[in-house]
């Protein structure tokens, strides 16, 4: 099975990723074992009514949960079916009360819910499940080359929708904070502790809206949706996790030349 290709650390390997995403990602899609499940999905969901139905498909489930980076979740049927079920319109529904948006996407997603339309009928759902499946999936593997790739790959896709979405300030920092991907980018870009979320979730928002605005100029989540400007938080990201990846051993202008052979 084809596995992406990171040749090397932090800014060299970003790089060299970007510029050869399409080829590998189009290699990587010609995986027999991804193509099967893609191809059962697309066949069977069409006939697929209820979240009950769905968490007993096993294959089924694997490629609706990848799609939406919820993988580890695979085994936890119960969970997922109460998710499905109670939909994401009622403010008390299981997928709402939850910080990870991830959750209210899936159910959104299929429409189990109530006061919600089901989609697995409807034209071009299944594809584009298949789609999101896809491009999952090459992130993970690329995350078990070098996790930095995976949530560097997944920022530069959903960090504009975040930007652009409907809401006030707070609310797309607090779909930050509550999506894993991008809270480790932003934690690392704005140079936080992860240990910053053990305080409360409000000085928590406090804190990321200061660091946004002396680092980016804009507490504004709404400056993401310049390519420009996702690209430096992601560059920020990089560098840092390379940085702490050194560890102690080297001196800063070891670790500052090496780092700038990678730009």
């Amino acid at each position: 099975m084809f596995q992406p290709i990171v040749p090397d650390v932090g800014l060299a390997g970003w790089r060299f990723l970007q510029r050869t995403y399409d080829t590998q990602f189009e290699t990587f899609s010609k995986n027999t074992d991804l193509q099967r499940d893609t191809e059962y999905f697309l066949e069977n969901i069409g006939e697929i009514t209820t979240a009950e139905a769905l968490v007993r498909d096993r294959r089924l489930l694997t490629v609706a949960l990848g799609a939406f980076g919820l993988q580890d979740d695979i085994n936890n049927s119960f969970f997922i079916q109460k998710v499905l079920e109670e939909g994401s319109v009622n403010e008390d529904a299981l997928a709402v009360r939850f910080s990870d948006p991830r959750y209210q996407e899936l159910s959104q997603a299929f429409g189990f819910g109530p006061g919600e339309f089901l989609k697995t009928g409807q034209t071009l759902f299944a594809e584009a499940i298949v789609s999101r499946f896809q491009t999952n999936s090459f992130e993970v593997a690329a995350g078990q080359q070098n996790d930095a790739m995976r949530i560097a790959l997944f920022a530069q896709r959903e960090l504009e929708e975040v930007a652009v979405m409907d809401g006030s300030v707070n609310t797309k920092w607090f779909t930050i904070m509550g999506d894993p991907p991008l809270r480790q980018l932003f934690e690392k870009a704005l140079g936080l502790p992860a240990s910053v979320g053990q305080i409360d979730i409000d000085q928590q928002l406090g804190i990321f809206k200061e660091r946004s605005q002396s680092v980016f100029g804009s507490d504004d989540p709404a400056l993401f949706a310049d390519p420009d400007v996702r690209d430096d938080a992601i560059t920020k990201f990089i560098l840092r996790d390379q940085l702490s990846a050194f560890g102690g051993g080297q001196s800063s202008t070891s670790i500052a030349l090496t780092l700038l052979s990678g730009l």
